[in-house]
């Protein structure tokens, strides 16, 4: 994929958005397509542009779209956990055969329900006994499908059928490799259902979602460490509310996970601020607290948010042109 630095907003935002689209084409008929495993790893390459092109523009998309709405959410929530991965693999430096087996399992570890899990994600009544069954047998399911398709990597077969297991707590290196992605893509399964929204209920903050995952945990676990690592407290794509009253989007991760690059979106009075106001580092207001995307209650323009995040690379020109600095004008 060719790119280049001030690739436009509609460029990157739609080759994630065709992405998510070919990805819940491939889940959703997985039997009436041929070549599966070929075009999954098609979809693996492309992910990983999309990632090395900016990592932080990526993670912003991935958030933005993960708390923006519940339809088709079972191919996003399978495309967020395997950018989690990816960026996941690279930070706890996974061999490169190990990292290629949890992005496929990451891709296809609920493809024994993907139209169950969509229905699930905007239903309000509790499940019925028959949803209720169909769920606890997915991994399996998923296995059997995945057989169907012509997979015969064992260990992608088995980390999909082992996915929810929770495994006795050791050092990664110490584990079978098995055992080591197990532990990472449940972790990251975790993390991204957290965030994101059912009709049930609204997706948690990032920050919370963290607290969660260490909530049980009894020992210094490397991959939520390496997560608060890679992503940050307050990951770019999410919400904050400033000492000074105003709401923000963070749009990169910083030098420490609680710095954040961000850029005020509401005033202190609720109104939405246009254009946006941006923190250099030297004078960036304090963070009060996370927020979910559903405690916002003022509208966001979707296009505006996500042009926002692509150009918020430090001295992309860009970036220049739609924000302000606090006390200067407009550009």
């Amino acid at each position: 994929m060719q790119t280049r630095h001030d690739e436009s907003y509609e460029d990157l935002l739609g080759l994630w958005s065709d992405l998510e689209a070919a990805l819940s084409v491939l889940l959703t008929e997985p039997l009436r397509i041929p070549g599966f495993a070929v075009k999954l790893h098609q979809l693996d390459l492309w992910l990983q542009d999309l990632i090395a092109h900016d990592t932080d523009a990526a993670l912003y998309l991935m958030f933005q779209r993960a708390g923006a709405t519940t339809v088709g959410y079972s191919p996003s929530h399978a495309l967020i956990c395997a950018g989690l991965c990816h960026v996941l693999a690279q930070a706890l430096q996974l061999e490169r055969s190990e990292r290629d087996t949890l992005i496929h399992a990451a891709l296809t570890m609920n493809i024994g329900m993907t139209r169950l899990q969509n229905q699930l994600a905007e239903q309000r009544e509790p499940l019925s006994a028959q949803q209720a069954e169909a769920v606890k047998r997915h991994p399996v399911e998923g296995r059997l499908v995945l057989e169907r398709l012509q997979v015969h990597d064992e260990l992608w077969l088995e980390t999909v059928l082992r996915h929810h297991e929770v495994l006795s707590p050791a050092p990664l290196a110490q584990l079978q490799p098995l055992q080591r992605l197990v532990r990472i893509l449940g972790t990251v399964d975790r993390y991204a259902a957290l965030i994101s929204p059912r009709k049930t209920r609204s997706g948690r903050t990032a920050t919370e979602s963290l607290q969660i995952l260490q909530q049980d945990s009894q020992y210094a676990d490397e991959v939520k460490q390496a997560l608060a690592q890679v992503v940050g407290l307050y990951p770019p794509g999410t919400y904050v509310q400033l000492g000074n009253g105003e709401i923000a989007v963070v749009l990169r991760r910083g030098a420490a996970p609680g710095e954040p690059q961000m850029a005020s979106v509401i005033d202190a009075g609720g109104h939405g601020l246009y254009p946006p106001i941006w923190h250099p580092e030297n004078r960036r207001p304090p963070i009060e607290s996370a927020l979910s995307r559903s405690s916002i209650t003022l509208d966001l323009d979707l296009r505006s948010m996500a042009q926002l995040g692509i150009h918020s690379a430090r001295g992309n020109k860009a970036l220049y042109r739609m924000v302000q600095l606090p006390g200067s004008k407009a550009f």
